[in-house]
């Protein structure tokens, strides 16, 4: 087992020396050959079909995720080994205070239809994103900047936006400021000490400026200024090339990517084992047991231990639900998690009592006390005094990625054991198909949940997921809503050192533990095989193969 990447945020000091700094812990190299590789040729991937668009303001999920970190345009990269951030497009991100916030960007750099990415493509990109109006997913990411109220809609009885009868003040943030071609001002309302770290994640990517012109057209062509562009895109693959006037620090070997979208993870690992697809990031389950996989795949494998968690919402349109706690515990301490790891996932997923990845800096172990402890005579006990549920308890998940199918069966057996209620796992199509629903509104009882983080923090496995600010938009899918836990996260995010900041972090999350809105399975590990043809095959801390590093055989 390989050490666990952990980043080191230098909260309290200048931009510059945050992103100087080096990250402690083990780096996550699980495939690397020893430079056997070529330069040139083509690797197709496991893919799967992104819920919107590829716009990277409006995508908050990895099927689309993932093509779009090949192709935006950012102002840092994070470390594919030990998830550090660096400079990309950002020459310099200098502030004295954490407040205001200096950027400026290397010269030279241009969109893939030809134009130079400047300082405007950035502030008019965030504006977008950020403007309620527009719906974008990754809006709320700009909660922190200056005047970012000012472009929210007002909300309906029901706590949803309503831009028609309640528009926002206005379409732009105050704390945005272009200085020049190459300079733009970032200044937040609040202290911000790890705000440098977020903006490698693609949602604070630049547009170039066809986008606003027409982003309908952009959303059948997006273009971004990564080493990747999009050649072509339908309901069965997104296939990029090499873009050859990508003057970065990260240029790729290969010269082409196909993404092909499956809807079975048998069939994409099948075609990995008969060399009709160079990687998967899914090993089907019943693949793991007794190893299977690696015998498939000799020295073709890799389990690695990344920032990513899985859990399950308790849906906030379940009446019997939404305002017990302790129906939500009951149910939570009636599901056997090490049992599940052993028999669903073969130990390649380490059961959690928390809702922070063991990853990041500033975990706490065992912020999920008694209710992410197993105990059937405790729960049947307290699922009784919470009245039960009455009628089906659906677990709901998306069927065509992760060994879903078994594990959400798994907990509808033990709920159905150890509690006596009819509960019932209910599949859906695919994973676009199922977050629609969830926005929607369309899904009562439980319903699976996972995280892989956008960038290396503490923060980005609460803020995004569990600030009210993050709803309607945004992660928070439970529609969680407690006062006390924003106002931490926002003391945490203007503390002054790392360890302040870590503390009430960690306050905001016990807080989960009373509020319970969902229920913390397991940290997973990365399961990946990959083909003959490839080699210096490495799987970033994000848990996503690195596509720099790849080269054909």
């Amino acid at each position: 087992m390989r050490g666990r990447a952990r980043a080191v945020l230098a909260a309290g000091v200048t931009t510059v020396a945050l992103l100087a700094a080096a990250c402690g812990g083990g780096g996550t190299e699980p495939g690397t050959s020893e430079a056997s590789g070529q330069t040139g040729g083509e690797i197709s991937i496991r893919g799967c079909t992104p819920e919107n668009p590829l716009v990277p303001g409006n995508t908050s999920e990895v099927c689309g995720g993932n093509v779009i970190a090949a192709m935006a345009a950012t102002l840092i990269h994070y470390d594919a080994e030990t998830a550090a951030p660096k400079n990309d497009i950002a020459e310099s991100i200098e502030s004295d205070d954490n407040q205001n916030f200096t950027v400026k960007l290397k010269q030279g750099r241009k969109f893939h239809d030809g134009t130079d990415v400047k300082a405007k493509n950035f502030v008019d990109a965030w504006n977008y994103t950020a403007a309620g109006k527009n719906g974008q997913a990754g809006s709320y990411f700009y909660a922190p900047v200056e005047g970012y109220s000012d472009t929210q809609c007002g909300t309906d009885a029901e706590g949803n936006a309503d831009c028609k009868g309640k528009p926002a003040k206005s379409e732009t943030m105050s704390g945005l400021k272009v200085v020049d071609d190459t300079t733009f001002t970032i200044k937040t309302t609040e202290k911000v000490s790890n705000w440098p770290v977020r903006l490698g994640y693609s949602a604070f990517a630049a547009l170039p400026d066809s986008f606003f012109k027409d982003p309908k057209a952009f959303e059948d062509k997006p273009i971004g200024a990564g080493p990747f562009q999009l050649e072509s895109k339908s309901t069965t693959e997104m296939v990029l090339t090499k873009f050859a006037d990508y003057t970065g620090d990260f240029k790729p070997s290969v010269d082409k990517v196909t993404f092909r979208i499956y809807g079975d993870d048998n069939a994409s690992y099948a075609d990995v084992v008969a060399g009709n697809l160079d990687f998967t990031d899914i090993i089907p389950a019943d693949q793991l047991v007794g190893d299977a996989w690696k015998s498939d795949l000799p020295d073709r494998n890799a389990s690695v231990e990344t920032g990513t968690l899985a859990w399950y919402w308790y849906s906030p349109y379940d009446d019997q639900l939404k305002d017990n706690v302790d129906l939500r515990k009951s149910i939570s301490m009636a599901v056997d998690r090490d049992l599940i790891a052993k028999q669903v996932y073969q130990g390649t997923v380490t059961p959690i009592k928390n809702w922070v990845s063991p990853t990041v800096d500033g975990f706490k172990e065992g912020a999920c006390t008694e209710a992410c402890t197993f105990n059937k005579d405790a729960a049947k006990a307290l699922y009784d005094k919470a009245g039960g549920y009455k009628g089906t308890l659906t677990f709901t998940y998306n069927a065509d990625t992760g060994g879903n199918k078994e594990y959400a069966e798994a907990v509808a057996n033990q709920l159905k054991n150890n509690l006596g209620v009819d509960a019932q796992a209910v599949p859906t199509v695919d994973f676009a198909t199922f977050n629609k629903k969830i926005r929607a509104g369309e899904l009562k009882g439980l319903f699976r949940s996972g995280w892989q983080m956008d960038y290396p923090s503490i923060e980005n496995f609460l803020t995004p997921i569990y600030a009210s600010g993050a709803y309607p938009d945004g992660s928070n899918y439970g529609k969680y809503n407690n006062p006390a836990f924003d106002k931490l996260l926002s003391q945490a995010a203007a503390a002054p050192t790392i360890d302040e900041a870590n503390a009430l972090y960690q306050q905001a999350e016990s807080l989960l533990n009373e509020d319970f809105p969902s229920a913390p399975l397991w940290a997973r590990n990365t399961n990946v095989g990959w083909s003959e043809n490839v080699t210096d095959v490495k799987v970033t801390a994000f848990g996503t193969l690195d596509l720099t590093s790849i080269k054909t055989v």
